[in-house]
């Protein structure tokens, strides 16, 4: 923390940087506010950068009854595609039907007529056994009736948020990773008067005044506010995920469909060159702080699920690249499924105190606005109102240098990154516009990356890039070439990479190795 660059007073703290903490900020930022966000740990260490990277309504919800938080769903899907390009991107679904496996065609084809009428458009159709066998070669033939063919979205979510982070702070806003808000601070009133903020790693503190804080801490939001409601309170899930090659599970788009060992809906998932099974449904138990991992039972689990709609892939244990897990923060008034659990937002407030928790990545702006309206009170200054504005700024030109990159990669680089990656693609070598084997990533991204705010080298490859997930053993074939390229940027000296190297490697193979570890609370 640079306690000497912060300000001695704020319209408005953050705490916790995931999607809403980011998304809070950004539009603070864009309403006038002087906004600083603070997060313990690297921003979207948490549920951010793990989950199934979708930005969907959710069909599911509207079989629960759940009609208004798909239909925000699906709208706030339609923005993000037409105003996030390159960043947010169509995905094209696939649902096969089987003989006495619910939901049934009619079930399903209800839930897709509604979503079209929600998106205003129709997107869905229904394939015979034939013509859908076609599109989907390796599914499951044994009672096969055919299958509906739909649209929804994806995201790279760690990315969205280092996003909006980054915009926020252009537009004047502070961000700290490895910060805690270790006190809020309140007036002989009540009244929320300061923030105490602590570098999680030096231990240095600094007070930052303010008189309104949004508590977007997700699973741990609790511990600064306490529900309000003694019958509701936060029940953390995990949801687990594999990673394939798209070389041992090729998909071209995403395959849906219901595991038989649980019965619940499952996802493979085509994503930045590899293949995604997930997700699982479980209470987590373990300290929110440590690094959540697949247990041998999801493991298993999503393993036979795969092996289920995909009989003749031979796919085993020795295939998967990697694993990962992130635990969401649900709403809960007793001990339902986990699966039937309401994915919906609450706000409370306590005198300039103000709690967002629950909700999707997909509804994240939606989120920062019911926020910002609770804290309003609480700041001086009016807002501007920013709700029409899109969530990034539109796509640059691409050059006229185009360095031999296709139009597609432009697309994905100025999307996400925006006109702050096109220094580092101009000065790149021609070797580092290649892309890292398995991946969509260019070495050129990686020294870029390297000057987001990188603290640990898991704050790289799991998060800035994703080569943790995507590459065999965490990318660690890659990391001689990483060093050469993120050294001038970092700043490191051989024995600074010798520990971040061993702390890295030990890391992934306690949270993100293929198999699952030994301990864990079991699903």
């Amino acid at each position: 923390m640079r306690s000497s660059n912060l300000p001695k007073t704020v319209d408005l703290v953050v705490v916790g940087g995931g999607v809403t903490g980011a998304g809070v900020l950004r539009e603070a930022a864009r309403a006038g506010l002087a906004a600083l966000l603070a997060e313990q740990r690297d921003f979207a260490w948490g549920t951010s950068s793990r989950s199934s990277k979708l930005v969907h309504g959710g069909l599911r919800y509207l079989k629960e009854g759940r009609v208004f938080l798909t239909k925000a769903s699906v709208e706030e899907r339609c923005r993000l595609l037409a105003e996030a390009p390159g960043l947010v991107e169509k995905l094209g679904f696939v649902w096969p039907v089987y003989e006495g496996v619910s939901p049934g065609k009619f079930m399903l084809g209800m839930g897709l007529f509604l979503y079209d009428i929600m998106a205003r458009e129709r997107q869905h159709r229904y394939l015979g056994k034939q013509a859908f066998s076609l599109m989907v070669p390796n599914v499951r033939q044994e009672g096969l009736k055919g299958g509906f063919v739909f649209q929804d979205a994806q995201v790279d979510d760690a990315r969205l948020v280092l996003r909006l982070v980054l915009d926020a702070v252009a537009a004047g806003a502070f961000a700290l990773n490895y910060t805690r808000a270790a006190k809020v601070e309140r007036d002989s009133s009540g009244n929320v008067r300061a923030v105490v903020l602590e570098d999680v790693e030096t231990g240095e503190t600094r007070t930052v005044e303010t008189r309104a804080v949004v508590n977007a801490t997700g699973v741990w939001a609790e511990t600064l506010h306490r529900s309000p409601n003694p019958a509701l309170h936060l029940r953390p899930l995990r949801g687990s995920h594999l990673v394939f090659s798209a070389q041992t599970l090729p998909v071209c788009q995403a395959v849906s469909f219901i595991n038989p060992a649980d019965h619940r809906p499952v996802f493979a998932i085509p994503w930045e060159g590899a293949t995604l099974i997930g997700t699982t449904d479980a209470d987590y138990k373990e300290d929110l702080m440590r690094e959540p991992g697949i247990t041998a039972q999801e493991f298993s689990l999503l393993l036979s699920g795969a092996r289920h709609i995909f009989p003749g892939l031979g796919l085993s244990e020795k295939d998967v690249l990697a694993t990962f897990a992130g635990v969401r923060p649900v709403l809960s008034a007793g001990k339902k499924d986990p699966s039937k659990e309401s994915r919906e937002h609450v706000v409370w407030v306590d005198k300039g105190l103000v709690t967002i928790t629950g909700g999707k990545l997909t509804t994240f702006r939606r989120l920062a606005w019911d926020a910002l309206k609770a804290a309003r009170p609480f700041i001086p200054k009016t807002l501007r109102d920013v709700r029409a504005l899109p969530v990034v700024e539109p796509l640059p030109p691409v050059p006229a240098d185009t360095r031999g990159l296709s139009p597609d990669t432009w697309r994905r680089l100025l999307g996400r990154y925006g006109r702050a990656i096109l220094p580092a693609v101009a000065k790149a070598a021609p070797e580092d516009l290649e892309f890292v084997p398995g991946t969509h990533t260019l070495f050129a991204e990686l020294p870029y990356m390297a000057g987001e705010r990188v603290r640990h080298l898991d704050d790289l490859l799991l998060r800035r890039a994703r080569l943790g997930i995507l590459c065999p053993g965490g990318g660690s074939q890659n990391l001689d070439r990483v060093e050469a390229l993120c050294a001038p940027v970092l700043g490191w000296d051989a024995a600074r990479w010798a520990e971040e190297r061993k702390r890295y490697l030990n890391l992934w193979a306690q949270a993100y190795a293929p198999r699952p570890s030994a301990g864990g609370d079991g699903a």
